[in-house]
């Protein structure tokens, strides 16, 4: 196609010369047209202007154009990431280069808003951070606000995140203690938040933790410490951990199969992309950098720390619990005794009396009914019934012999 414009232009402009030529020899404007087998208008233009009319160059349209919308929209939504903005941008047919992405989005981070902080950098093994973070996403097909609690090691940047329903101090735990594991090993610091779960409250002399919590940390090896009041910002690597998995993660992917489907797709994500990437601050590749943290780190416990949910309930002259609105069977042994009720995050139900496990069940749904185990209550059914517990046992052949007696005596 373009021999063929490239040609148009060569005859257009012989054809000028020609009436140049033509004209300059007398030759009357009329019979010029007549010859080129042009309009004597096209004659007089083309003497008036001195040569061929230009051609109009149609101005490029960018490939970015289209997805201009689109990209402002993800920025509003504060997504800056051009990573992150270009699979968008590609999954919605976008073909052109990251540069061109780049260009447009450059001059629109002067009007990002943000506050000027003093950052403030820890000595490797020394710190981790720990927050939380909501976002609404598909789980098994519905629409479910997601809680994710973040943890970020203060010196090389990596973090972990894991997704549940709740952010109580059970599953506040069960997070930083599987981050922990994640990393391979305990900082000597826990810096978090002033969540209600973890302090109790900020007192003359100094900041009083929840039991419980502080329980956990004392098992982990680390010590806890919170953020002084209305000074989150002290935290802000971990802040701004929440921002990024929020506008990097929860935007690649959009639907869940299950709980359990979405950390695990959460570990790869971390470990191929987050772990990889080169960090802003202190340029350097992430999993770089942790690698000069790892010797730093204290060692993990030998055990587990149980974040199971505790609570103390009577048992009753039954011989059994009420949780959740069912009834559970224990060992008439424990009857009118208190006893520890422990439900796992995993749904297990554990009792324990004096602090051995007694009776084990799978947590049924709510007012499920009454779940039992026959050996809990053998002892005692035997002693409400005697002798009549004990069932006798007869041949069939005489219920048969008896039936025939019957029918004999009828006759």
């Amino acid at each position: 196609m373009s021999s063929a414009k490239e040609g148009m232009s060569v005859i257009r402009l012989e054809a000028f010369v020609k009436i140049e030529t033509l004209a300059e020899r007398g030759v009357f404007q009329k019979d010029i047209a007549q010859e080129l087998g042009v309009s004597d208008r096209t004659v007089r233009r083309a003497l008036r202007r001195g040569g061929p009319p230009k051609r109009e160059q149609l101005p490029r349209v960018s490939k970015l154009e289209p997805f201009k919308g689109k990209v402002d929209a993800l920025l509003a939504a504060g997504v800056w990431n051009a990573a992150v903005i270009l699979r968008e941008l590609q999954s919605a047919g976008y073909t052109g280069s990251r540069t061109l992405l780049r260009e447009y989005v450059q001059p629109k981070r002067a009007l990002r808003s943000g506050r000027a902080t003093v950052r403030f950098e820890t000595e490797p093994g020394v710190q981790t951070q720990t927050d939380w973070g909501q976002v609404v996403t598909e789980i098994g097909g519905q629409a479910t606000e997601a809680h994710f609690c973040v943890n970020t090691l203060g010196y090389s940047r990596r973090f972990h995140f894991w997704c549940t329903d709740s952010e109580d101090a059970e599953h506040t735990c069960e997070a930083i203690q599987r981050s922990f594991a994640y990393f391979g090993g305990v900082t000597k610091d826990l810096l978090l938040d002033n969540q209600k779960v973890a302090v109790l409250e900020h007192g003359r002399d100094g900041v009083v933790f929840q039991e419980r919590f502080l329980d956990f940390t004392q098992h982990m090896g680390t010590r806890p410490r919170a953020c002084k009041p209305y000074r989150a910002r002290t935290k802000g690597k971990d802040e701004r951990m929440v921002s990024y998995i929020k506008h990097n993660f929860f935007v690649r992917y959009r639907s869940f199969e299950s709980w359990d489907h979405l950390n695990q797709m959460a570990e790869t994500w971390l470990r191929e992309e987050a772990d990889q990437r080169m960090h802003g601050t202190v340029h350097e590749v992430v999993a770089e950098r942790f690698e000069r943290e790892r010797p730093a780190l204290l060692p993990l416990p030998t055990q587990r720390y149980d974040t199971s949910y505790r609570e103390t309930r009577q048992v009753q002259w039954d011989g059994y619990i009420d949780v959740q609105a069912n009834r559970y069977s224990v060992p008439v042994a424990w009857m009118g005794k208190p006893v520890v009720v422990r439900i796992g995050l995993d749904g297990e139900l554990r009792v324990y009396g004096d602090d051995s496990l007694i009776a084990r069940y799978v947590l049924r749904p709510f007012s499920a009914g009454w779940q039992k185990v026959a050996a809990h209550h053998h002892d005692l059914w035997a002693k409400t019934l005697g002798p009549r517990a004990v069932v006798e046992k007869r041949p069939l052949a005489v219920y048969a012999d008896a039936t025939r007696a019957e029918v004999s005596s009828w006759s």
